[in-house]
């Protein structure tokens, strides 16, 4: 099935369960006084925490084998499916914005938080947030005052209404300008020094590749951390799925994924690639993007941009 890049890394990596040892993962970090002193003064740098309107309306969700050779069984069959208006992060959620929920709670730093006594490096304050399992991802946006996005609503921010485009930004393959993901397998800094599999991985700002963006405007729907939705998964739910605001299977034992991550290959970064894991999994790929339902009275609705056609 799709994505299987990324499930083959995670199982090396210990969403099996089987080699922990292999990830940072079940190393806990502790604070020390002054770096809950230096915590305290970077939640007050720039979260990038902006968050884009999707209008109310229908999308094409899912996938068609004729127009996408990579598309799986679990996408299928595509067909439109109605939304109300909601709300997406523009970005996917940083270190910065995560301390500030870390802290506010009385959290540990996270794992891989190893530096000035608890704090990231400053190199990764404008990186997404990683090594988040589900429920920690869930507890993140409601205490945000926000929410999971549903797997139909992920989706239509990455492609937008009627345009059936592969990915974000069309049918374009995607490559080394437009998202950071493996490509044909592990991405060079990678595969040339696999010891930073254990360490911290190739994660970029969170606000690169603004050419890449989807027809709302949302970055990175496409690679660097794959990212949690609300859904329990389940890989038949397209083909039973609700015509309006499907928000998945009522119990599971996998939660949904989407996105694709740094790790990942090609047909892993398409719109409507699907996957699902543990929700405990906690991987230096797996991070994080909320939602909301929008208002009536808030900002103006935003519609998305023209479809792109591509050879």
């Amino acid at each position: 099935m799709g994505g299987m890049t990324g499930l083959v890394m995670a199982g090396l990596l210990g969403t099996s369960g089987v080699a922990w040892s292999l990830d940072v993962g079940d190393v806990k970090q502790e604070w020390t006084a002054e770096g809950r002193k230096l915590a305290a003064e970077r939640i007050k740098l720039p979260a990038y925490d902006e968050m884009v309107r999707i209008q109310a309306g229908p999308f094409t969700m899912g996938s068609d084998k004729k127009t996408d050779k990579n598309a799986y069984l679990v996408e299928m069959p595509q067909r439109s499916v109605y939304l109300d208006a909601y709300e997406i992060d523009k970005y996917e959620v940083t270190t910065v914005q995560y301390l500030k929920f870390v802290l506010a709670t009385n959290r540990p730093p996270q794992v891989d938080w190893k530096f000035d006594g608890g704090n990231f490096q400053e190199t990764m304050v404008s990186h997404p947030i990683m090594h988040v399992t589900w429920y920690e991802a869930d507890e993140y946006c409601k205490w945000a005052g926000k929410r999971l996005p549903t797997e139909a609503e992920w989706e239509k921010a990455a492609r937008g209404e009627t345009d059936t485009r592969i990915y974000p930004w069309g049918n374009e393959m995607a490559g080394l300008s437009r998202a950071n993901f493996g490509r044909t397998g592990l991405s060079g800094p990678v595969r040339d020094r696999p010891e930073r599999l254990l360490l911290y991985p190739p994660i970029i700002s969170v606000f690169k590749y603004d050419n890449a963006a989807s027809p709302y405007g949302v970055f990175q729907m496409a690679g660097n951390v794959a990212e949690w939705v609300s859904d329990w998964y389940d890989k038949d739910y397209y083909k039973t799925a609700p015509d309006k605001n499907p928000k998945g299977p009522d119990k599971g034992s996998q939660k949904a994924f989407r996105g694709g991550g740094w790790i990942d290959s090609t047909p892993s970064v398409r719109v409507s690639q699907r996957n699902g894991t543990d929700p405990k999994t906690s991987m230096n790929w797996m991070g994080v993007r909320c939602a909301r339902d929008a208002k009536a009275g808030d900002a103006p609705e935003t519609a998305p941009a023209q479809p792109i056609v591509t050879p």
